[in-house]
C-alpha cells in the first residue's frame, strides 16, 4: 500500500464514517464530505480534513470513494454544480458504492471515463460495525486499471473484495442479488419475532433458542436483537430497503422475471416507511406488524398500537 495516496470520502454517514476512520488508520491521507456537520466533526476528530463541498474534498485525490444512498445522489455528487468529477486529476479511480441498478452504474462510468477518470463498480456489504473495523465485503467489477488504482482504499476498508469481471454493472447486479436475500430475511425475522409475542412467548428466549436453531439467519441474530432492546437507531434504515427491493423489482419487472416474495417484504417496507418509520432502523417492521396486532413491543408506548 502506498502511504502517499490521497482518498476522498463523500458520504459520511454509519458506513462512510467508519470506512473513512479505516482509511486513515492505514495512514492514508484522507479528506471528506458529507451535508451533516457533525459527521464533518467527526471526521476532523479522527484525523481527516473536512471539504466544504464534494468538489473540495476531492480536490487532489487519487481516489474518491462515494458512500451515498442512490443513484440521484452520486449523480449531485459526481457530476452536479459543486461535484467531484472536476475536481479530480486524470487517472484518479472512482469506488462507486451505492446500491443501484446496473444500468445506472454503467451510465455513471461512461460518464466518469469521458472526464478521465477510472470508474469501479464496488458494492458493499456488512454494516457500520465491519465498515468501522476495516472488514468489509466488496462485490467489484471493472477495468483492471480500476481495481490497481483503487486497491490502497480497498486493502484498507475490506477483508473481502471479490473480483467479479471486468464490466461495470456486474458489481451491481451481484448486490441486488444480496439486498432481495437481505430485505427478504429482515422482513421475515421480524415477522417472527413478533408473531413470537402474539402466542404469549417470551421473544427474549425466542431470540436465545432460534439463533441455536436451524431457522437462524445472519439478519435474524443482527437486527432482532434491536426489537428487545427498544432501540431503533438506524444503522440501516427502513427507506434504504424500500428503495433496494424497489429496485429488485423493477429488475424483475423488466426482465418479466416473478419476485412474489420480494413483493411481499417490499410491501412491509413500504408499509412502515408509509407509518412514519422510514428513517429509524429497517428492524421497524417489527413494530409495524407489532402496532397492527395490538402488541407492545419493547420501546413501544400505547400510541403506536392501532
Amino acid at each position: 500500500m502506498d502511504p502517499a495516496k490521497s482518498v476522498a470520502v463523500i458520504g459520511l454517514g454509519a458506513m462512510g464514517l467508519g470506512m473513512a476512520r479505516s482509511l486513515l488508520r492505514a495512514g492514508l491521507s484522507v479528506s471528506g464530505y458529507d451535508t451533516n456537520p457533525d459527521a464533518l466533526d467527526a471526521l476532523k476528530a479522527a484525523g481527516g480534513r473536512a471539504g466544504a463541498s464534494a468538489s473540495e474534498a476531492a480536490r487532489g485525490a487519487d481516489i474518491l470513494v462515494l458512500v451515498v444512498v442512490n443513484a440521484a445522489q452520486v449523480e449531485s455528487a459526481l457530476f452536479g454544480a459543486e461535484g467531484a468529477a472536476a475536481a479530480l486529476g486524470d487517472g484518479a479511480v472512482v469506488i462507486a458504492s451505492p446500491t443501484m441498478a446496473p444500468q445506472e452504474a454503467q451510465d455513471f462510468a461512461r460518464r466518469a471515463e469521458a472526464a478521465g477518470l477510472l470508474y469501479l463498480d464496488a458494492p458493499i456489504s456488512g454494516g457500520a460495525a465491519k465498515a468501522a473495523a476495516g472488514a468489509l465485503t466488496v462485490m467489484a467489477s471493472g477495468a483492471p486499471e480500476a481495481f490497481a488504482a483503487a486497491a490502497p482504499a480497498l486493502d484498507a476498508m475490506a477483508e473481502t473484495v471479490y473480483r467479479l469481471g471486468d464490466s461495470v454493472g456486474i458489481g451491481s447486479s451481484f448486490k441486488i442479488v444480496n439486498q432481495l436475500l437481505a430485505g427478504v430475511h429482515i422482513a421475515a425475522a421480524c415477522e417472527a419475532i413478533t408473531f413470537a409475542g402474539s402466542l404469549g412467548l417470551d421473544i427474549s428466549r425466542v431470540f436465545d433458542v432460534i439463533t441455536k436453531s436451524a431457522g437462524n439467519s445472519w439478519m435474524f441474530e443482527n437486527r432482532i436483537p434491536h426489537v428487545l432492546a427498544g432501540d431503533y437507531t438506524p444503522m440501516s434504515a427502513v427507506s434504504i430497503f424500500t428503495k433496494d427491493l424497489g429496485i429488485v423489482s423493477d429488475l424483475g419487472r423488466r426482465q418479466k422475471f416473478p419476485l412474489p416474495v420480494t413483493s411481499a417484504a417490499l410491501q412491509l417496507f413500504v408499509m412502515t416507511e408509509a407509518a412514519g418509520m422510514g428513517r429509524d432502523d429497517d428492524s421497524s417492521v417489527a413494530r409495524l406488524l407489532a402496532g397492527i396486532s395490538g402488541l407492545t413491543l419493547p420501546g413501544m408506548g400505547p400510541e403506536e398500537k392501532d
